[in-house]
């Protein structure tokens, strides 16, 4: 059999690869979020990230870990770092990054929601972990741009080369009735589809709610975090 570490050197740029994915976290802190919405997304990642499922694909390969970065955006001048670059070798290092999501206090922000700002900045993040295999930005939001650059207008020539950006879109959740609140999420879910998420496999999650985003989460990082499986090569018999 070819061996894992043999199979690395014959692919270029693999070898010297630090990470298999490199996943920047955007969490919207806009106004339009309130103090208990804004707890349930934190806690609700924390959560996703720590389901069996998700620790299954985050440990599939410890000699390749991925990396993550959490932040929190509203404004065009607010993002705000919660948890830097982490690589995820060991439960203890998830642990490290969920302790920082369940414990950060929010930060002071506009009311204003700037998509297009949280792309850039993530992009700028991302840009930080050149050597990752695959480098993917995770943007939730309850609502569009309503200042700053708007995302349609962040040219192909401003993604740095290779980022897929995700989309998780959160309805009002509130009591108006299934059918209203499904309408909102749909039409959330088409503007992110049509203006935000690009690269490609890109897709949008949905959670209908905040309550609902544990687990939309956990749907989005499952899928998202899809592992460049490469594994041991069973070699052809000789004659």
């Amino acid at each position: 059999m070819i061996r894992f570490a043999f199979l690395l050197a014959l692919l270029p740029g693999i070898a010297d690869a630090a990470c298999r994915q490199a996943l920047a976290l955007g969490l919207d802190v806009s106004g339009s979020v309130d103090a208990v919405e804004y707890r349930l997304q934190l806690d609700g990642l924390a959560t996703a990230l720590q389901s069996d499922a998700v620790q299954d694909v985050l440990f599939r390969q410890p000699e390749a870990p991925i990396r993550v970065l959490v932040y929190e955006w509203s404004g065009p001048e607010n993002q705000t770092v919660i948890v830097p670059w982490t690589s995820l070798n060991s439960v203890a290092e998830l642990g490290t990054v969920t302790l920082g999501l369940r414990s950060h206090v929010r930060s002071v922000a506009p009311p204003t929601t700037a998509i297009g700002s949280a792309m850039l900045a993530g992009f700028t993040f991302l840009e930080q972990q050149p050597a990752c295999w695959k480098r993917t930005l995770d943007l939730s939001g309850d609502g569009p741009t309503n200042t700053g650059p708007r995302p349609q207008d962040i040219t192909d020539m401003r993604t740095p080369t290779g980022v897929v950006v995700n989309g998780l879109v959160i309805g009002s959740g509130d009591m108006r009735g299934g059918d209203d609140r499904f309408a909102d999420v749909k039409e959330l879910s088409s503007y992110y589809t049509t203006y935000v998420v690009r690269g490609p496999g890109a897709f949008v999650e949905v959670a209908l709610g905040f309550a609902d985003y544990a687990t939309a989460m956990e749907r989005k990082l499952l899928r998202e975090l899809a592992s460049i499986a490469i594994g041991e090569v069973i070699e052809p018999e000789k004659p």
